[in-house]
């Protein structure tokens, strides 16, 4: 009777109540913020569909912080341990759920509206084995012009061209190999250009590659342009690849 007693006065069911309904909304979060990128993927929903239920997602999750928080200050005071350690848990949960999407809100804001960069801004290299699969899709086939020059140049004026001490063919078997490693999908080649596709593992959004060589009195100058086919911004995406794979190539 003393332990049935307690348990009432400690707030009989509602620490346990408070506790599942934080539960069942993180995982219906978890579910919604998990799918739409493989569900999207399959091409079972458009794009603006996936990124309302990462958005509806988010907001869950938030729902699902705030019942944690109230579990967790409710049972601690009633001293119902274990809906505490669950409300707690929830919380943390939330705060891990939702680190991606406010870190990728957050380089939204930190990085200009482009999706088409390149180091050669006044001559692009030019997509032709590839120009075909960019025009089926939303973002164009050419370089955007002088306003992406301009707003490339102020976010990353550190994207130059390189010059590599070899020959052309050992510089094109050098541009292959490193495109194999990154897993891109080489769409073909000519004596100096290479066209490929960079596919994102969560959405499999495509981003293309283009890498244009010429030769220098010193060896070869490598060009490079990547441009994603859908989407307004890329977030920083493709200056990160050009920059990245402009100095793995250097270092072979």
């Amino acid at each position: 009777m003393l332990s049935k007693s307690n348990s009432i006065r400690r707030g009989g069911k509602w620490p346990v109540i408070t506790a599942w309904l934080a539960v069942i909304l993180l995982i219906t979060a978890g579910v919604l913020m998990a799918a739409a990128g493989p569900v999207y993927r399959a091409e079972l929903i458009q794009l603006g569909t996936s990124f309302t239920w990462l958005r509806q997602g988010a907001q869950l999750a938030a729902g699902a912080a705030v019942l944690g928080l109230i579990t967790l200050v409710l049972a601690g005071v009633l001293r119902r341990w274990r809906p505490a350690i669950v409300g707690a848990l929830v919380c943390i949960a939330v705060v891990a759920m939702i680190a991606m999407p406010m870190q990728m809100k957050q380089r939204a804001q930190s990085v200009p509206p482009i999706h088409d960069i390149t180091t050669d801004m006044n001559n692009p290299p030019a997509f032709t084995l590839l120009a075909a699969a960019r025009e089926e899709a939303p973002n164009a086939v050419d370089y955007p012009g002088a306003e992406t020059a301009r707003q490339q140049q102020a976010a990353y004026p550190q994207l130059k061209a390189i010059n590599l001490s070899m020959p052309m063919t050992s510089a094109m078997e050098a541009a292959k190999s490193t495109i194999q490693a990154r897993g891109w999908e080489i769409a073909g080649t000519t004596a100096n250009t290479i066209e490929a596709t960079a596919t994102t593992r969560w959405f499999g959004f495509k981003d293309d590659v283009v890498i244009r060589m010429a030769e220098t009195q010193s060896g070869v100058k490598v060009d490079m342009r990547s441009a994603s086919r859908v989407g307004k911004s890329d977030l920083g995406t493709n200056a990160e690849r050009i920059q990245a794979f402009l100095e793995d190539l250097a270092n072979q």
